[in-house]
C-alpha cells in the first residue's frame, strides 16, 4: 500500500528524501519508513482536524491540511537536523583522525594502513566510515577515490573539501604527513575561532529572546487591553441631540472591535516568534534551521505572557474600568 502512495510523490522529492534519511544515519528501509510514516500522518491529521472542529467548530479541511502540513515539516526537518548534527560531529573529531592518520604515517605504515589504523571507536560514525574505506580497498578500489566516495555520507564540505586535499596531496607525491599536521591544525583553529564567535554573538541572541519572548507579548496586552476600554467606554457615551448637531464630531463605536485586536496580537505574535526563532538559528549556528527548536519554545512563551499581562491588568484595573 505504501508503494502506491509513494508513487503519488514526485521522484526529485522521493530521492531528495532519502538522501536525507541516509545522511542522518537511519538504518531503516527508507521507501517502507516513508510510506509507512505518510499514512501514519494522513490518520493522525484527521484525528487532530475532528478534535478541533468538535471543540471549536472549524474548518475541517483546514484543519486536516495544516495538521499534515506540519506533520511533514516536522519530519523533514528533524531529519535534517540529525544529518547536520552528525556533520558537525565528524568535523569536530576530523582534526583528531588527521593527526593520528600522520603519526602512523611517521612510524613508517603505508598510507592505506596508515588510514585503518586511524579508525577508533571513538570517533564514532567516521570510525565506520573510515572502515568502509578499508574494505574497498581490499576489493580492489582506489584509495582516492574510496575517500572521496566517503565524503558522500556527510552533509559536510569541511569534510569534503578536506579530503579532497589529502587526495590531491597523495596524488601529487607531497609530503602528505606536513599536509596532515598543517590540516589538522588549520581545522582547530576554525574551530576555536566558530566558538570564539557564536560567544561574541550570545549577546545579540539574548537580546532578540528577550525582545520577542517578553517584550512584544507584554506590549500587545497592554494595547490590547486599551482598546477594550476605548471601546466599552465610547460605547457608554451618549450625547444630546443639540450637542451633536452644533459639535463636529461624533461618538460611536471603534472601526477597529477589541476582538479583531485581540486576533491581531496572537497572530503578530506567533509569526515573530517563528520568524525570530529562524533569526537567532542563523545569527548562533549559521543557519536558519537550526532556529526551528526554538518555535514551540518562543510561541509558548510569548502567548503564556500575552495572556498572563491581559489578566493581570485586568484583576488589577478591571474595577476601575468597569471591564471585571
Amino acid at each position: 500500500m505504501y508503494q502506491i502512495i509513494l508513487r503519488l510523490i514526485p521522484k526529485k522529492i522521493r530521492n531528495h528524501v532519502y538522501e536525507i534519511l541516509a545522511l542522518s544515519r537511519m538504518r531503516v528501509h527508507k521507501e517502507r519508513f516513508l510510506g509507512v510514516y505518510l499514512i501514519t500522518s494522513f490518520f493522525v491529521s484527521l484525528a487532530i482536524a475532528l478534535f478541533v472542529f468538535g471543540f471549536f467548530h472549524t474548518n475541517i479541511t483546514i484543519g486536516f491540511f495544516s495538521s499534515f502540513i506540519i506533520l511533514l515539516l516536522g519530519f523533514y526537518f528533524t531529519f535534517s537536523l540529525k544529518a547536520d548534527a552528525t556533520a558537525k560531529f565528524v568535523e569536530r573529531v576530523l582534526p583528531d583522525a588527521l593527526q593520528l592518520m600522520s603519526s602512523n604515517l611517521r612510524a613508517g605504515l603505508t598510507t592505506d594502513k596508515a588510514l585503518l589504523l586511524s579508525a577508533r571507536p571513538e570517533f564514532g560514525v567516521l570510525s565506520e566510515e573510515i572502515n568502509g574505506i578499508g574494505k574497498k580497498i581490499a576489493l580492489g578500489e582506489d584509495i582516492g577515490v574510496a575517500m572521496m566516495d566517503m565524503t558522500k555520507q556527510f552533509r559536510s564540505d569541511k569534510l569534503r573539501k578536506t579530503f579532497y586535499l589529502v587526495v590531491t596531496g597523495l596524488r601529487s607525491g607531497g609530503e602528505l604527513t606536513d599536509l596532515l599536521d598543517q590540516t589538522a591544525e588549520n581545522l582547530r583553529q576554525e574551530q576555536f575561532l566558530d566558538e570564539k564567535i557564536r560567544t561574541n554573538v550570545l549577546m545579540y541572541v539574548i537580546f532578540i529572546f528577550s525582545a520577542i519572548g517578553v517584550g512584544a507579548p507584554i506590549l500587545f496586552g497592554l494595547s490590547s487591553f486599551l482598546v477594550g476600554v476605548i471601546e466599552k467606554n465610547l460605547s457608554l457615551v451618549e450625547l444630546p441631540d443639540t450637542a451633536a448637531i452644533s459639535l463636529p464630531i461624533t461618538f460611536s463605536e471603534t472601526p477597529v472591535p477589541a476582538s479583531f485586536v485581540l486576533l491581531f496580537a496572537i497572530v503578530s505574535l506567533v509569526t515573530t516568534s517563528i520568524l525570530g526563532s529562524l533569526v537567532l538559528g542563523l545569527i548562533a549556528k549559521g543557519k536558519e534551521i537550526y532556529g526551528i527548536k526554538f518555535i514551540p519554545i518562543l510561541v509558548i512563551m510569548t502567548l503564556s505572557i500575552f495572556f498572563l499581562t491581559r489578566f493581570l491588568i485586568g484583576l488589577v484595573l478591571g474595577d476601575l474600568f468597569g471591564l471585571s
